[in-house]
């Protein structure tokens, strides 16, 4: 039986170090076009593994690897306090199985005005499109055009538009937070609010909505005063806010804090931490607080914040079967996926 083909055996083979090869295989770090290109090329000559993986997956254009990768386009900063981090390190260890690269471009807020595409993004190259974070809605559009298998995780609100035409994949935004809302007011709690920006995506959206469906629901009082959607704005052409300032507003002018807020997610929660603590309001003594993300932040908080966990690692891997089967079947129906959120209580709810 032959040997399995190794990293270092086809840098061995080229007369190049395992890193430079492992940059090329793996598209991390920066090569020149024609040495990547060369090693992906002795990489397929000798049966190297991943290459033979994605020519039995018949991914790409007819099963040819050769300069193929997946796209992630962002418009946000994906730090490691982010929920995607967990999932873009599994979708690109998925990506390395089948033999594709995997590059991240960040998209600028020129190109989101000019509506243009990365100057260095190949569409030749490219297999198939994923966007975090990506939520104005007509560059949105620009990608649905590139004819590209396209994978959004996370969307615009798209209510007063067309549906984009695209798979989509989301966390379920509504179960933890209708379970939250019960659970807290079966403990007796009959006051609450919502802080977060409802239209600044789809997830905000439905979080949002999930709120004034559970206080239907379960027969609360809706106050608008304690529904905190917006932003205060301070340069619109350059997108920026103050949004600290925005939340100072809000509570200074409250009468009397509802006795729960619900936060679209973890950095509005350590935000709204902050103004409350800024106004004299504790928490959970005066006001319990529930985030959404479970981001590492929510365990370093003091409290520690009570929040709706996403299952990051188990949407890296629903987001690489879409695209593949996209691939695999373009002219398959657009689907929209959910992702099971769960609730995790701490501190800041008194548990």
């Amino acid at each position: 039986m032959a040997s399995r083909i190794t990293i270092q055996d086809i840098a061995d083979s080229l007369g190049l170090s395992r890193n430079t090869v492992s940059k090329a295989i793996n598209n991390t770090g920066s090569l020149a076009p024609a040495t990547r290109d060369a090693i992906l090329k002795k990489a397929r000559e000798m049966g190297y593994k991943l290459f033979s993986y994605a020519d039995s997956a018949n991914l790409g254009q007819g099963g040819n690897t050769q300069g193929g990768e997946f796209v992630l386009f962002t418009a946000g900063i994906l730090d490691s306090l982010h929920f995607s981090a967990k999932m873009l390190d599994v979708m690109q260890e998925e990506a390395a199985k089948m033999g594709y690269g995997f590059t991240i471009f960040r998209v600028t807020q020129r190109e989101l005005a000019e509506k243009k595409l990365p100057a260095n993004f190949d569409s030749a190259r490219t297999r198939g499109i994923f966007c975090v974070e990506m939520f104005d809605v007509d560059y949105c559009r620009l990608l649905c055009e590139t004819g590209l298998p396209l994978l959004f995780i996370d969307t615009p609100v798209t209510l007063a538009h067309d549906s984009l035409k695209a798979d989509i994949l989301l966390m379920d935004n509504r179960n933890g937070i209708y379970e939250f809302v019960k659970k807290t007011a079966q403990r007796g709690k009959k006051t609450f609010g919502f802080v977060g920006e409802s239209m600044h995506c789809r997830s905000f959206f439905e979080r949002y909505d999930a709120f004034r469906g559970a206080l239907t629901l379960f027969d609360l009082e809706y106050r608008k005063e304690w529904a905190l959607t917006g932003n205060k704005i301070i340069d619109e052409n350059e997108g920026r806010s103050d949004y600290h300032a925005y939340l100072t507003e809000c509570v200074k002018a409250w009468e009397n804090a509802p006795e729960v807020l619900i936060c679209a997610n973890d950095f509005i929660a350590t935000d709204l931490l902050m103004v409350l603590r800024e106004q004299g309001i504790k928490v959970p003594e005066d006001v319990l607080l529930c985030g959404f993300d479970d981001s590492p932040q929510a365990l370093i908080l003091s409290p520690a914040l009570t929040s709706i966990h996403i299952n990051a690692h188990d949407m890296g891997l629903f987001a690489m079967t879409m695209m593949t089967s996209r691939i695999e079947n373009p002219k398959l129906a657009y689907r929209t996926a959910y992702v099971e959120s769960t609730l995790v209580c701490r501190a800041s709810t008194g548990e």
